[in-house]
C-alpha cells in the first residue's frame, strides 16, 4: 500500500518533471528566436555597411549564427559593380566562416577568433580610362577624406570588431580588357592568400571600414600580381590610386612598404599581410 508520503513525493516528482519541460522548451524557443533574429540583424548589418563603404549594392544569400559554437557562416555575398559596366558583379565569395567569442556579443567591442574568407571571385573591367575596381577605390578614399576634413570625428556605425586573423583564399580575377587586335580581352589570375592580423587595435573600425580595406587589400594583389601580365598603364594607375587610399585609410601591405624600401617593382611582389585594420559597434537601431 502506498502511504501518503509516497503519494506527495510522486505528485511532487510529476510537477518538477513539468516545470524541467517547460523550462528546457523555452530555452530551446530562445534560441531559435535569437538564432532567426539574430541571422536577420547580421544580415542587414553586413549589407548596410559594405554598402555604405563601397556605393554600390551588396547583397547576403544566407547567413547562419550558431549561438552554442559560436561561430557564423555567410554564402552567397555579392557586390555589385558601379553603374555603367557591362558584368552586374564585381565581387562572389563562395563562403565564408566566422568564429566569435559568443559573450563579447553583448559588449561594445565584438571579440571575433577568426574569419575565413574562401572563393571569391573577382572581376576588374576597363571603361575607357578607367575602370570598375578604381571607381570604387575613389569612392572610398573620397569617404576617408570627408571623415579627416570632419570637425568631429564619425563614429562607427556599428559594434566595434576585434580580429585576431582574417584570411582570404582562393581568390580568382578575371579582367575583362578593352578589345584590342590580336590580344584576349580577359586575362584570368589567382591570387596568394592574404592574411591579416590583430585588427582594430584603434577602437574605430565598423562594418563600413572593414569592408573598404577588404577590397583594397584585394585590389593590391591584383595591381602587384598583375604587373607585367595585365596592360601597364592599367596596374600604374591601380597602384597610384591605392596609394593615396592608402594614405588615407592609414594602411599598406607589409610586402608593399618592403617593396618601396628596396627599390623593388610592386609587380613582383605578393600581398600577404595587411595590418592594422578594421573593428566595428552595433548597428544603428
Amino acid at each position: 500500500m502506498i502511504s501518503w508520503r509516497d503519494s506527495i513525493m510522486k505528485k511532487i516528482t510529476k510537477i518538477w518533471k513539468k516545470i524541467l519541460l517547460a523550462v528546457v522548451a523555452l530555452i530551446i524557443v530562445i534560441l531559435l528566436a535569437v538564432t532567426l533574429f539574430g541571422n536577420m540583424a547580421l544580415k542587414v548589418g553586413i549589407e548596410k555597411g559594405a554598402t555604405s563603404a563601397l556605393n554600390v549594392g551588396v547583397k547576403v544569400g544566407r547567413i547562419n549564427l550558431s549561438i552554442l559554437r559560436g561561430t557564423l557562416a555567410i554564402g552567397n555575398l555579392q557586390v555589385d559593380n558601379p553603374p555603367g559596366y557591362e558584368h552586374p558583379r564585381l565581387l562572389e565569395l563562395g563562403k565564408g566562416k566566422v568564429a566569435v567569442s559568443i559573450g563579447s556579443l553583448l559588449s561594445d567591442t565584438v571579440r571575433i577568433k577568426e574569419i575565413r574568407l574562401d572563393g571569391i571571385e573577382f572581376v576588374l573591367e576597363q571603361k575607357g580610362m578607367s575602370n570598375n575596381v578604381q571607381d570604387i577605390i575613389n569612392s572610398i578614399s573620397s569617404r576617408e577624406k570627408e571623415e579627416k576634413e570632419a570637425k568631429v570625428p564619425a563614429e562607427p556605425s556599428g559594434k566595434k570588431l576585434y580580429i585576431d586573423e582574417l584570411e582570404i583564399t582562393n581568390v580568382t580575377v578575371k579582367a575583362k580588357l578593352l578589345p584590342v587586335p590580336g590580344k584576349a580581352d580577359t586575362v584570368t589570375l589567382k591570387l596568394a592568400p592574404i592574411r591579416m592580423n590583430d585588427l582594430g587595435k584603434d577602437g574605430a573600425m565598423d562594418m563600413a571600414k572593414l569592408s573598404s580595406k577588404i577590397l583594397l587589400a584585394i585590389a593590391q594583389g591584383v595591381a602587384q600580381q598583375g604587373a607585367g601580365i595585365l596592360p601597364k598603364d592599367l596596374t600604374a594607375t591601380m597602384d597610384s590610386t591605392l596609394d593615396k587610399a592608402f594614405e588615407l585609410t592609414g594602411t599598406a601591405t607589409e610586402k608593399g612598404k618592403e617593396a618601396i624600401e628596396k627599390g623593388k617593382d610592386l609587380g613582383k611582389e605578393i600581398s600577404e599581410g595587411l595590418k592594422g585594420l578594421f573593428k566595428p559597434k552595433e548597428e544603428d537601431k
